[in-house]
């Protein structure tokens, strides 16, 4: 099941950064007083009462700006717009309302979406409270009063958001077909590999319009076994503002791996590997899910015999942080190796959902142990006492220890390739929680 996703936005400086770090819970977009600062778009995961949803925090909105970067930061904002399921829109009491908010209530309108009008910096209620009212004037309806910098009337904003949400986030049946998400940067070849993998198997059982706009979720057939592809092409590069413009398709990316199983990131041979490539691999593997890297265009580079090993060696380091990703280069123009895909899927997917036996996995971890002694601080030695597995998708355990401060991340990662050893979980991330014995709420 999905999650709901709510855009922060507003005209520039009126507080939308510092309103979206309260709600996220930690310090995720940069905060400065100076117009213009968050140009990328951030996202992050957030919850109210038992809702989970998407924030998304954008650069600030100037409808009529000229100025390049202003220009950039509205398609980034209006495509923030389009995706959302709700909207928060952002104002500023201290400078009333001015002719901006109005643009941009205009162009929330025309947008069709729910729009949840907050009134920032009410830092006292009792100097500033009669200065809402004014925001009436913008026809969105009732302007909920909050201050972000001392964390007043939260509540009844959330209380509001989470009422919008789609009626079907509730409702929708779990399915178990695999679902693969294609996810980077724009002209990689996503489009063209549903559409050569249609051809290929000349199974067309259906095309679902996607929960997220211009998504299309394409079902394949390939050996009796149903997948389904979710395809995130529609946003194309638009003159200089390219660059800019890949960054802005993020939370497309966002929203079509929430709701993927495994992930295809797909990379261009003719451009190599970029920074851009790792950032967006990097949200499935944030979000926990199965990963296979295919490098397209295979077909139209020059190659040695060295070619492959050269690209495999870049894209280890570049991916250093997911080195249980699968590698498989590819050709959707020529069919090049695309069969390979569907033996790839289906081996991560048994990997992201397999499940380890408690004195098994104690086993390993006794003998990991006795292999390497565990780190010791001022005298206290780390003793690691029990493991098991709570989870899968990703496969998740948890370790009980005397002093969950010893356990450093190195040793953990010690014991997790000691996991994958003796398992290997190809494809798929593996989460460790630690936690000292007598703890509960595992």
């Amino acid at each position: 099941m999905r999650k709901a996703i709510v855009a922060v936005v507003g005209r520039p400086n009126v507080g939308k950064s510092t309103l979206f770090n309260v709600i996220a819970g930690k310090q995720i977009s940069i905060v400065q007083d100076t117009p213009g600062v968050t140009r990328d778009r951030i996202y992050a995961d957030a919850s109210w009462l038992n809702y989970h949803f998407t924030l998304v925090d954008t650069g600030g909105i100037e409808p009529d700006a000229q100025d390049v970067i202003l220009s950039q930061m509205r398609s980034q904002a209006e495509l923030a717009i389009d995706t959302a399921d709700v909207i928060l829109f952002v104002t500023d009491v201290r400078t009333g309302v001015v002719d901006t908010d109005y643009e941009v209530a205009e162009m929330l309108r025309k947008s069709g979406k729910p729009v949840v009008l907050c009134v920032n910096k009410v830092d006292s209620f009792q100097k500033f409270g009669n200065d809402i009212y004014e925001f009436y004037s913008l026809g969105l309806g009732d302007p909920f009063g909050v201050s972000s910098v001392n964390q007043l009337g939260l509540g009844d904003l959330l209380d509001e958001v989470v009422k919008h949400f789609p009626a079907e986030l509730s409702t929708e049946e779990e399915d178990d077909t695999v679902k693969i998400a294609l996810i980077g940067k724009p002209n990689v070849g996503k489009s063209s590999l549903v559409n050569k993998l249609l051809g290929q198997n000349r199974v067309i059982v259906s095309e679902i319009a996607g929960t997220t706009r211009d998504a299309i979720d394409t079902e394949v057939v390939h050996n009796g076994e149903h997948y389904i592809f979710i395809d995130t092409a529609g946003l194309r590069r638009k003159g200089r503002v390219s660059d800019d413009i890949e960054r802005y398709s993020v939370i497309r990316t966002v929203a079509a791996v929430d709701r993927a199983n495994i992930c295809i990131v797909m990379i261009d041979a003719t451009q190599g590997v970029t920074a851009e490539d790792a950032r967006i691999a990097g949200i499935a593997h944030e979000s926990g899910k199965g990963v296979i890297i295919a490098v397209n265009k295979w077909d139209a580079i020059e190659k040695t015999d060295k070619t492959m090993q050269e690209f495999k060696k870049t894209m280890k380091e570049t991916f250093a942080y997911m080195d249980y990703a699968e590698f498989l280069f590819i050709s959707a123009e020529t069919g090049q190796r695309l069969h390979k895909i569907f033996e790839m899927v289906n081996f991560v997917r048994q990997n992201q959902t397999l499940r380890i036996k408690t004195g098994v996995l104690n086993e390993i971890m006794a003998k990991a142990t006795a292999m390497k002694q565990p780190p010791s601080d001022k005298g206290k030695r780390l003793k690691l006492y029990y493991i098991t597995q709570i989870g899968v998708e990703p496969p998740a355990f948890v370790i009980f220890v005397n002093a969950r401060e010893l356990m450093h991340f190195s040793y953990t990662r010690y014991i997790e390739n000691q996991i994958r050893e003796a398992f290997g979980f190809v494809g798929t991330p593996l989460r460790f929680i630690i936690r000292e014995r007598g703890e509960e709420n595992v």
